[in-house]
């Protein structure tokens, strides 16, 4: 696998902490781009339940992620 294919199958891998930690490799703007990326994987047609599942649980756990960096920058 190349390293494209490795982030992918760590982003669709339903594991929050695989999420996760494909997710803090990007840059801010690769983030936007991906996460985008994942809103259309669950809302548009032509992907399969698998897949909308998988983008779902992805951004569940990217939000998860952001809610913890936001309260922990709140003291």
């Amino acid at each position: 696998m190349n390293e494209l294919e490795i982030f992918w199958a760590n982003m669709l891998s339903r594991v929050p902490e695989r999420i996760r930690a494909a997710w803090q490799t990007l840059t801010p703007e690769e983030q936007i781009a991906i996460a985008a990326h994942l809103k259309r994987m669950v809302s548009e047609e032509g992907w399969a339940d698998p897949q909308r599942a998988s983008a779902q649980a992805a951004l569940s756990a990217i939000n998860d992620l952001s809610d913890h960096e936001s309260s922990s920058n709140v003291a």
